[in-house]
């Protein structure tokens, strides 16, 4: 029996995350580790609302996923509530919110301006909403409120109210009719005649943000192959990793119409997943998954829609587990249930612990919160205590010493739910079916991607592939290893956060046998070891005889031996394999023959992985999945991949979501250039459009503080990326806490009085420039009113403000980005555009409107300003007249530097 020295390349099992959504006490006590918060109740009655309750796993029970389910509770609609006079919901529609899980540090303030709608009905769809409701959970959907993603995208016209009630109800119902039958393709025309007319507009935004971000409509039907167009019309992406983001991603950009290469430097596709038919002779075979194997969850999954399409009837891994001491003998079920339940009560203590601690957590592992509190009686107890810790760390893919307390189970309230399964014949049949058509280029191995205004490179070898847009999918082991360099080097931000996310390993040992000894009644059973450091090794087993067409047995390696493993050689591990099998079956008098075939993994070996999936280690928390998921250079760079997805991480369906999100990301930006171009071709044609494009922006602005307002582009969290500034001079003084001091020697309090004094009373006056995001949040930050933050704009940064039309190209393309980016979002309402300062002219008052005079306020020195320190692009607007004022007019506070505003002003 000689092993193969064959390293395969794939994340073993991919650990479940568990669905621990639920309805808290009143005053519950805050948790650093909370996430999501409770869903708010759509009744008007709590107390009165029936809930509907089922059960499914936590991660921390991997290996026995029938254990101790958590409860989760999805407050049902009370179908007579929705009634077309909108009784019963509408009076509580209020209470409905913003739901945002996506917690961005550089932009605290960044949130979605809730204004009352004034719609009058709740329309009906459906009476079983609830049913509707629960599908549309199990796909990531709140039960009553919007994701992040949603709001970003401008679903609705305002957050809140019974136009977002409504959106919810057919958004539930579209999800819902799709789920029906996943090998049709969904059109908007099924939903025409059961939602009113007014609400047409509703339903094609709700329609288009549903396909566009791929929760419907996606996978490999042929009703869905059919919509990618035989040749693309818009430009060219680069795919870095045929895995299942890559692939993902790949086949939603080519039914968008761009064209598509994909860079794989394997001689396959599938990356972390990885199929291997290990044969035996003519009559023995079986296709073994080296890699991610088990679908964690299979209410919404979207490789499980996959497998539907493709025909294949998912095989439940069965909850019996059984475990086995040192000497074989099967572990006392009394005392397996003692421990376990005892272990259970160390994690709860831990996450209180976590609670009490607050921040401090944050730099303390999990593995020293559990060691406190565990105190075995015997050394029975003690290895069983050991096995649970090992499958923890198998669920991690981490060492519990190096675990985050306060995080690590951070994405436990978004789990699939429902039971753990695996695909028949292996997971390698989605990825065949998935790279099918797509245009893969093996063996080639990326070290460099350079990226810029202009577009992209990626260097493999000898061959530079450009493009407008490269994703790049490769593991975070590649990514914490540098092989990949970026040039510019990534924000200083997502390289941290590269760094303090943990990247674990697990291994696996695959057997073929000449014939199944073990029995076929169960899929897993375990082995406890004596030694702690050891304690992962082949803890636990997987029978695939019922699926993989064969008698194959698998054995897991975690936790500290998965890394020794790497250095074991395959006979060694294959007969320590053999002896603990003979050790359990052989008292039985059941004979254990030779295996036929095995392998040994060595994923964190593999160049292309270097460990198996993602955990929060300690320091990190769910914000870095986010921060890898960033894009950069300006919607040219994009991140996918099982590390950056918050919700979803270390799992196979997590990837795959990943690329549908980065896919819709990328087509966003595409149409925000396209978009840009079409307004450079014809400036004069779009300078209206222009004009109505910022002022409708600035609606709702990212930041807004005294007479400053800023807007940016969401998806982008670069504290270097380009922002728009907007100052409004004669709008009526807000309530500030800021305190202004008369006395302040560098105020400029006559310089902002002068210019207020310039417009009447019935005008306002808007002025802008463009500056960093991080420069925005900053002059925010000063205090002494707007005078000061005046002077700070001009003499610390050394901005100029202009007009509109004064802002430039760059500017236009920013306005486009942030624009395509939010959507087709309508004014909220007119209390809004009021507030705003900004009015629709006539169109006929569009044409040559007066032109305002602005001051030319010089130095204290009386010195004429140099020749170019009024250029904006180069040129002076010739539509901008100025005049001079006297210098004695700045007052004590003086600026270091000439201030000029440049005024051309059409549209306002």
């Amino acid at each position: 029996m000689d092993p193969p020295n064959e390293f395969p390349d794939d994340f073993s099992s991919f650990p479940p995350i568990p669905f621990a959504l639920f309805v808290p006490p009143e005053n519950p006590i805050p948790n650093p580790n909370s996430i999501a918060g409770p869903i708010p109740n759509t009744v008007e009655n709590p107390s009165s609302a029936h809930l509907l309750s089922f059960s499914v796993p936590k991660k921390r029970r991997r290996g026995r996923p029938h254990r101790v389910a958590t409860s989760f509770q999805l407050p049902l609609i009370p179908n007579g509530a929705l009634n077309g006079n909108g009784n019963g919901l509408a009076s509580s529609s209020s209470s409905l919110s913003a739901h945002s899980t996506r917690h961005n540090v550089a932009n605290p303030s960044s949130s979605a301006r809730t204004v009352p709608d004034i719609s009058d009905e709740i329309i009906v769809i459906n009476k079983d909403s609830t049913a509707e409701a629960l599908i549309a959970l199990s796909a990531g959907f709140p039960a009553d409120s919007l994701t992040e993603e949603e709001i970003d995208f401008g679903v609705i016209r305002v957050i809140g109210g019974i136009e977002q009630v409504n959106y919810i109800l057919i958004r539930n119902h579209i999800i819902a009719r799709w789920r029906e039958n996943v090998s049709n393709w969904v059109t908007k025309e099924m939903f025409v005649d059961s939602i009113p007319k007014h609400y047409h507009s509703l339903l094609d935004s709700t329609y288009k943000y549903l396909v566009s971000h791929g929760y419907i409509n996606f996978g490999v039907a042929p009703a869905i192959k059919e919509k990618i167009p035989a040749e693309p019309s818009k430009p060219h992406v680069i795919v870095i990793g045929a895995g299942l983001a890559g692939l993902a991603a790949a086949r939603q950009m080519m039914r968008f119409g761009f064209k598509v290469t994909v860079l794989e430097g394997r001689k396959r596709a599938g990356g972390r997943v990885y199929t291997k038919k290990m044969e035996g002779g003519i009559r023995v075979s079986a296709a073994a998954d080296l890699g991610g194997s088990v679908l964690t969850g299979t209410l919404g999954n979207p490789l499980g829609i996959v497998a539907r399409q493709l025909g294949d009837v998912l095989h439940k891994v069965r909850d019996k587990c059984p475990l086995y001491s040192l000497d074989g003998k099967p572990v006392d079920a009394d005392m397996d249930m003692k421990v376990e339940a005892a272990f259970n009560r160390l994690l709860d203590k831990a996450s209180t612990l976590r609670q009490l601690m607050g921040g401090v957590s944050v730099d303390v592992s999990l593995g020293a919160a559990l060691e406190t509190f565990w105190d075995a009686v015997n050394a029975e107890e003690t290895n069983l205590f050991n096995w649970h810790l090992a499958n923890l760390e198998y669920a991690n893919a981490g060492l519990i010493s190096k675990l985050s307390l306060a995080f690590w189970d951070q994405d436990d309230p978004y789990d699939m739910g429902g039971d753990h399964c695996f695909l028949p014949g292996g997971n390698g049949r989605l990825v065949q079916a998935l790279a099918e058509n797509v245009p893969i280029l093996y063996e080639r191995v990326v070290n460099t991607v350079r990226y810029g205004s202009d577009g992209v490179q990626v260097i493999a070898g000898n061959q530079v592939f450009k493009g407008d847009m490269a994703l790049c999918t490769v593991p975070l082991g590649v990514l914490k290893s540098g092989s990949i360099k970026f040039n510019p080097e990534l924000p200083q931000r997502k390289l941290d956060g590269i760094k303090r996310l943990g990247f674990g390993l697990l291994n696996k040992v695959a057997m073929l046998f000449p014939h199944v000894f073990w029995g076929t009644d169960l899929e897993t059973f375990g082995h406890l070891s004596d030694d702690p450091s050891r304690r992962g090794e082949f803890f636990l087993f997987y029978s695939y005889a019922t699926v993989a067409g064969g008698p194959l047995l698998i054995a897991l390696v975690a936790g500290e031996a998965a890394h020794k493993f790497e250095t074991m050689p395959p006979t060694d591990a294959v007969t320590r394999v053999i002896q603990i099998l003979k050790g359990i079956y052989e008292p039985q008098g059941i004979t254990v023959p030779e295996p036929i075939q095995t392998i040994c993994t060595r994923w964190g070996s593999d160049p292309f992985s270097l460990g198996s999936y993602s955990n929060v280690a300690v320091g990190a928390s769910g914000d870095d999945y986010d921060i890898l998921a960033e894009s950069v250079g300006d919607g040219r760079l994009f991140f996918a991949g099982e590390a950056t997805n918050r919700r979803y991480p270390a799992t196979m369906h997590g990837a795959f979501l990943s690329g549908l999100r980065e896919a819709a990301n990328m087509a966003h930006y595409a149409n925000a250039r396209a978009l840009r171009i079409k307004i450079n071709r014809n400036p004069s044609k779009n300078a209206h459009s222009c004009a109505s494009v910022l002022a409708d922006l600035f609606r709702e602005p990212d930041l807004e503080f005294g007479s400053f307002s800023v807007i940016f582009g969401r998806r982008n969290a670069d504290p270097k990326s380009t922002a728009v500034l907007r100052v409004t001079f004669n709008e009526p003084r807000k309530k500030s806490h800021d305190s202004s001091n008369p006395d302040q020697p560098h105020s400029n309090k006559l310089l902002f009085q002068q210019l207020q004094s310039h417009f009447n009373q019935q005008q306002q006056l808007h002025v802008y420039t463009l500056l960093s995001r991080q420069q925005a949040l900053d002059l925010r930050e000063v205090r002494g009113g707007d005078e000061m933050r005046l002077n700070y704009l001009c003499e610390n940064l050394g901005v100029k403000l202009v007009g509109r039309k004064g802002l430039g190209p760059t500017a236009d393309s920013v306005i486009a980005l942030i624009k395509a980016e939010r959507g087709n979002r309508k004014p909220a309402s007119t209390a809004l555009a009021l507030k705003s300062g900004t009015s629709k002219l006539k169109a006929g008052n569009l044409k040559k409107k007066l032109v305002r005079r602005a001051k030319i306020i010089r130095a204290g020195n009386g010195s004429a300003p140099s020749a170019n320190s009024n250029l904006v692009n180069g040129k002076v607007s010739d539509e901008t007249t100025t005049s001079q004022a006297p210098s004695s007019t700045l007052g004590p506070g003086k600026l270091g530097e000439v201030l000029y505003i440049f005024l051309s002003l059409y549209a306002y």
